[in-house]
């Protein structure tokens, strides 16, 4: 089996030269395989010799074409809203992002708070340490 989950050709057979490059060629080959989905039907109308679709390679269906326009768009970007709806709907993203947050439980944030405060503890003693250090270096060398 191969990395992708389908069976490698015949153990005689180089699996290079069919196998997909990229995971999108690796999904329009289960899709052709399996029969279903939109791209399915695409690929048997998709004109042969076009680039992409040789050996190993995705098939280009809607790809010579650019993407259409999205209908609205430029009127909701001309269109300006009061202040007050701005800042209505910032306050209403921000409490539904806030939703989303996985709070600590009580016990975490004692947890929490403890690891940081001994961090903190730590590298004071460390820096008072290294200034005492570096203090009698300079007296010794300088002689005061």
């Amino acid at each position: 089996m191969s990395e992708d989950g389908e069976k490698d050709p015949g153990e005689g057979q180089k699996s290079s030269a069919s196998r997909p490059n990229t995971a999108a060629a690796r999904r329009e080959r289960r899709r052709a395989a399996s029969g279903t989905g939109s791209d399915a039907k695409a690929d048997k109308s998709a004109p042969k010799g076009k680039a992409g679709s040789g050996p190993g390679k995705g098939t280009t269906a809607g790809k010579d074409r650019p993407t259409p326009k999205r209908s609205g768009t430029t009127k909701e970007k001309t269109e300006k809203h009061s202040l007050f709806a701005r800042i209505v709907r910032f306050l209403r993203e921000v409490w539904g992002e806030l939703r989303k947050v996985i709070w600590p439980t009580r016990k975490q944030m004692i947890t929490y708070t403890g690891v940081v405060l001994v961090f903190v503890a730590f590298m004071i003693a460390l820096v008072y340490l290294l200034d005492f250090v570096f203090l009698e270096g300079v007296d010794f060398v300088f002689g005061n």
